[in-house]
């Protein structure tokens, strides 16, 4: 560990947030074929794919590469053309990257017989392979991996943990909450939350995020990030925020407002904060749908029996 000041929070529980991340990530994730493999050629592909390309339309694209050419042996035997070719026919893109998957199966086999070097250092000096990339490669194919920082890594650490939009920050943060010898597990996992939960519009409570007692922007509303300069804007109606409402207090007994506003929308807060939402249970109420009560703790509102 290293004696630099930390960039999280000096009360965090590392280990509850770690643990909350991996049992959500293992419970429930996309199920992407490059996630079911530790071979590093199959995730390389996958990794040189999935750059400017949604992840959905690399999946067909990436079975048909590994059918023609299914091994770093057969990569680097194959005519550059029909790589490229290949790529062009897919859509896929920047058809460099191409000239340089295919190069860099030739190193493989050319230079270090056939065997992918497992660390990030080892695997950056592959064609076209930077340090992402062989960092991703390491974590998912030998579990050796640094902690992974692409954008939707800092945009978590930002929300959750209000690490400074600074690389050496991010940096230093991711490296401080990933478990020792779990790059493979953790790197999915934190991109999975950036990915699923905690993009650019969050979804915390549908997502079911893992990290929402923790997170700083789920409990001040403030969703703003480094690729999100401005308050995402939150779809619904008033009519879907009632059915919330209903939904969540059928499994409580009751709640209070500040315990069930962050639970009716991720913004909560401003002008979504308890007097919008003191309307919505009153209407409900009004509808005989929620029962409110004025207590000495503040208003508790229930279903209606």
């Amino acid at each position: 560990m290293s004696d630099a000041p930390s960039e999280l929070p000096a009360d965090l529980d590392r280990e509850a947030v770690q643990s909350a991340l991996t049992e959500w990530y293992e419970a429930d994730h996309r199920d992407f074929p490059w996630r079911r493999t530790d071979d590093p050629y199959e995730i390389l592909v996958s990794e040189v794919m999935s750059q400017q390309t949604q992840l959905g339309r690399v999946v067909e694209a990436w079975e048909a590469f590994l059918d023609e050419w299914p091994t770093t042996a057969d990569l680097a035997a194959a005519d550059r053309a029909d790589v490229v070719g290949f790529w062009t026919n897919h859509r896929l893109g920047y058809n460099n990257r191409a000239k340089y998957l295919h190069e860099a199966a030739r190193q493989v086999e050319e230079d270090h017989g056939g065997e992918f070097p497992r660390t990030p250092d080892g695997l950056s000096e592959l064609m076209g392979v930077g340090p992402y990339t062989a960092n991703a490669v390491a974590s998912f194919a030998f579990n050796n991996g640094d902690a992974v920082v692409d954008t939707n890594v800092k945009r978590v650490l930002h929300r959750a943990f209000a690490v400074p939009d600074d690389d050496a920050a991010f940096e230093a943060a991711a490296s401080e909450l990933m478990p020792d010898g779990e790059s493979r597990v953790w790197n999915n996992a934190i991109m999975e939350l950036g990915g699923v939960a905690c993009g650019k519009t969050p979804t915390c409570d549908e997502s079911g995020c893992p990290w929402r007692r923790f997170c700083h922007a789920y409990e001040t509303g403030d969703f703003t990030a480094p690729d999100v300069p401005t308050q995402p804007s939150f779809e619904g109606s008033r009519r879907q925020f009632r059915g919330r409402v209903v939904r969540i207090l059928g499994e409580y007994d009751e709640l209070g407002l500040s315990e069930l506003g962050p639970r009716v929308r991720v913004d909560y807060g401003g002008n979504t904060g308890a007097e919008w939402l003191r309307g919505l249970v009153d209407d409900l109420e009004s509808d005989g749908l929620v029962d409110v009560a004025e207590g000495d703790d503040g208003v508790r509102v229930s279903l209606a029996k």
